[in-house]
């Protein structure tokens, strides 16, 4: 995989053998995952399904690993198509997702256009994004965030104290409720939430924004790749606790850091050719 972030053109390469990943809730995905099945059929498709997803829907063959599948297909919304580009990194294995939540954000084809548009996909029809990733180091352990790292007061309504530097420059002290550091994806979640700008994809940077900052000045900071975030708890007898895609790393006690900067891996995310950012982001957010 390329270090560069931007997206390829579609191959006309046909799928052979493609993988599923469903919403956690097996009822209200089970008919859907029925049209996958006749849609693959159709195509000369070989469908198959890790252990997780054989056990959740009662499916009589036998598991496979997701390193089998040239393309897995994410029925769900944008939590489970965050869960599935942190499964595959590192794989090389893009994932198209249908669009089964309420946002589908990061989705490629809508519930109702399934039949007539995930057969484009199995034969060819699709671009692969390349998407930033974040790594945070915290005592010790390394963790993985396709959407955004988050520091944050461990005790609801009770302020922290930040310290933060860029690049191992110090950019001061700030009393705050937390601070997102978000990815391109991740900065039209939590981080557009708390006023933060979104990066449109193709920008291999992270924004860094702080949640309830108690200063009229503060502003969020765009850092490019390269830099680390060290972020250190200057409260006194307050602990902070540190979440990767909103699961928990590790709490961050009084002086101690974590650093946070882009990772190595890309999150690839599969599409179709005339879906773009913008489409998506005026289909979202309003025009």
């Amino acid at each position: 995989m390329s270090s560069t972030t931007g997206s390829t053109p579609p191959s006309g390469e046909p799928v052979r053998c493609a993988a599923v990943l469903t919403h956690g809730r097996a009822e209200t995905i089970g008919p859907a995952l029925r049209r996958v099945e006749a849609a693959a059929a159709k195509a000369g498709v070989e469908l198959v399904f890790p252990q997780d997803e054989v056990s959740k829907h009662e499916i009589h063959e036998t598991p496979h690993e997701l390193a089998d599948a040239e393309l897995v297909v994410v029925l769900g919304g944008d939590g489970t198509m965050l869960r599935s580009l942190r499964r595959l990194l590192g794989t090389g294995i893009p994932a198209v997702g249908v669009n089964f939540g309420r946002v589908g954000f990061l989705t490629a084809i809508s519930e109702r256009d399934l039949d007539t548009e995930l057969p484009r996909v199995f034969a060819g029809d699709y671009r692969v994004i390349e998407l930033p990733t974040l790594e945070v180091d915290l005592d010790g352990e390394r963790r993985a965030a396709v959407n955004d790292v988050v520091a944050a007061s461990a005790t609801v309504g009770r302020m922290v104290e930040l310290a933060w530097s860029v690049g191992g420059e110090s950019l001061g002290r700030q009393a705050c409720d937390g601070i997102i550091c978000a990815t391109p994806p991740g900065s039209t979640a939590y981080n557009l939430s708390n006023g933060g700008p979104v990066l449109v994809w193709g920008i291999d940077a992270m924004v860094l924004t702080f949640v309830a900052p108690h200063t009229l000045h503060i502003r969020p900071l765009v850092v490019p790749r390269g830099p680390d975030l060290v972020i250190t708890n200057r409260s006194v007898g307050l602990q902070a606790t540190v979440l990767a895609d909103g699961h928990p790393v590790g709490p961050l006690p009084e002086d101690a850091s974590a650093s946070v900067r882009l990772g190595a891996d890309r999150s690839l995310l599969a599409t179709l050719p005339e879906v773009t950012f913008f489409g998506r982001y005026a289909a979202t957010f309003g025009r």
